[in-house]
């Protein structure tokens, strides 16, 4: 039996009508405040018109501000692109220059890109964001508490997806990482061999002119780099991630409509900000409210675009598979799904990162929940992410797996 079943009035639990608000909210966000750009003024839109509804079932709602440097995180683009044609210039002249240029390049790439840290923003200009937190506090004395987090904002375009789809993008993507790495290599090689040892026989030469040629391919590549995403429009963000967001809302709704709420247990919605511009709501919010998140048991779930039915997970790595997420948690989860039905698998992000990077990072105990394509797929950050393409069944599970989630915590805590 489902835990919520137990704690819940399954008669006044309407599964199907949530979904009808949920899709008919996300539309009305969707068409009425439009994309939502990390830091702009429709994400805070966004927010105070979710906000509003999380009133009626929530005991608090607060809006907290917040700075985003929100062109920082994928600020790295232009420059790393230059240092990788330059290098391949110097190649043929003065490796070693080359290969301190590669060097360069793959600094903020690494640093921003796979592991999402604020390595470039204090070189752009700062925009208000906000994070909205709403609690349905306990009855009794708070003893522990489970945060249900959904992203408010939505990405620039990715043109590359949008044009060419998740597999076409890639054929621009991976091969410009290469070149880089091959570029680096290759410059530090024939600064050894050539400008150290002195060796410059026929031979060595031709090889190395055939591997400037082969550097040189790679221009290509990179060139397309640069238009891998678009610097002003953003996309509707239907899927990702109102979807999240909805869902998560979901469980204060049942709650409310059941007029139930746990004895020793505040149950949460974090709606974030520019988490498009490297989680930088999740990171705020895990910062300011660190102690508070470690003064009792608190538990986070970052639900995500709830799409791809057939690829839901329960997130066991993050940011860019280098952060293992709470294995208790991930349990909780999982059996959560396991209760509803499913057999939900665990599954890695190894390019990007939701929002429960952030807390995790923090030590607080966290995983991530979504259902899409790891293709990724063509709507994926692309004006494509309409409320078209919403997926009722798919906002459905989600929402039921959450609650089932909530109830469980409630009800038997961390295994």
């Amino acid at each position: 039996m489902k835990t919520a079943l137990k704690k819940l009035d399954s008669s006044k639990i309407n599964l199907d009508s949530t979904v009808d608000y949920m899709v008919k909210k996300i539309t009305d966000i969707c068409e009425k405040i439009g994309p939502r750009a990390p830091g702009s003024e429709q994400e805070l839109q966004a927010q105070k018109s979710m906000a509003k509804d999380l009133e009626q079932w929530a005991d608090t709602v607060e809006i907290e501000g917040f700075t985003v440097h929100r062109q920082a995180f994928m600020g790295f683009i232009p420059f790393t692109v230059a240092m990788a044609i330059i290098a391949t210039v110097f190649f043929f002249f003065k490796p070693i220059v080359g290969f301190i240029l590669t060097i360069l390049g793959f600094i903020p790439l690494v640093l921003e890109f796979l592991m999402y840290k604020r390595f470039l923003d204090p070189l752009f200009i700062g925009h208000p964001s906000h994070n909205v937190i709403a609690t349905r506090k306990a009855s009794a004395q708070t003893k522990k508490r489970i945060i249900f987090v959904g992203h408010s904002d939505s990405q620039y375009e990715w043109i590359l997806n949008y044009k060419l789809g998740g597999t076409g993008m890639k054929l621009f993507l991976i091969p410009a990482v290469v070149g880089l790495v091959i570029c680096c290599i290759a410059n530090l090689v024939k600064f050894i061999v050539v400008d150290i040892n002195g060796v410059a026989t026929q031979g060595v030469e031709t090889f190395f002119l055939i591997v400037g040629i082969v550097l040189c391919v790679f221009i290509v590549p990179y060139v397309g780099f640069l238009f891998f995403q678009s610097y002003t429009k953003s996309v509707p963000g239907a899927n990702d991630n109102l979807s999240g967001c909805l869902a998560s809302m979901s469980v204060l709704k049942h709650m409310a409509e059941s007029d139930v709420r746990f004895e020793n247990t505040d149950v949460c919605v974090l709606l974030t900000g520019s988490e498009e511009a490297g989680l930088r709501g999740a990171k705020a919010y895990a910062e300011k409210h660190e102690k508070e998140l470690k003064e009792i048991e608190t538990v986070v779930v970052a639900c995500d675009t709830m799409r791809d039915l057939e690829y839901m997970a329960v997130y066991d790595r993050d940011l860019s598979g280098t952060l293992k997420h709470d294995k208790q948690v991930k349990e909780l989860v999982k059996n959560a799904a396991a209760n509803c039905g499913l057999d939900v698998p665990y599954a890695s992000i190894y390019l990007g990162a939701c929002d429960a990077a952030a807390f995790t990072q923090k030590g607080i105990k966290s995983t991530g929940f979504a259902a899409m394509d790891p293709t990724p797929p063509r709507y994926y950050h692309t004006r494509l992410d309409s409320p078209e393409l919403l997926v009722p069944e798919a906002l459905k599970v989600g929402a039921e797996v959450l609650l089932e989630t909530a109830c469980l915590y409630d009800e038997v805590g961390l295994q």
